[in-house]
């Protein structure tokens, strides 16, 4: 992530410690639910509200300088890979998210075979599988 005092700037946000320590702890763990940025958050700076957590990523998924995901069955998670339309595979064990870019190099399933009249300019694909920590130990079971 560059610098957050900067980013929040370019953004026309007000700078606020609350907002600082929320980019740097969705930087330090992507994929973070927000009680898991709320850790991180008070680890850094101190007493801060959950509520207080979530509108300061809520603003900041809004003005685009993270993005929010939220896979079925799942809470919402946050990361700051933001701009870029990749994806996600999900571990359906344990629930484990990262990154996959695109698989044909170009923004998929755009165009879609009845879009109903809409704008459309973004897709989102999930992945679902079991990551290799899973398979792991699902194979040491057996």
């Amino acid at each position: 992530m560059s610098n957050p005092v900067q980013l929040l700037r370019e953004h026309g946000l007000p700078v606020t410690a609350q907002r600082i320590a929320v980019l740097r702890a969705v930087s330090g763990r992507p994929h973070g639910t927000a009680d898991v940025i709320a850790e991180d958050v008070r680890g850094e700076i101190g007493t801060i509200s959950r509520q207080a957590v979530y509108n300061a990523l809520a603003t900041l998924a809004e003005n685009g300088l993270i993005r929010r995901i939220q896979p079925s069955g799942s809470a919402a998670r946050y990361e700051d890979r933001v701009g870029d339309n990749h994806h996600h595979l999900v571990c359906r064990s344990c629930g484990e998210t990262v990154d996959v870019d695109c698989a044909a190099g170009e923004t998929p399933c755009l165009h879609a075979v009845d879009d109903a009249g809409y704008e459309i300019d973004e897709a989102e694909v999930v992945y679902w599988g079991t990551c290799p920590g899973c398979l792991a130990e699902r194979a040491k079971k057996k």
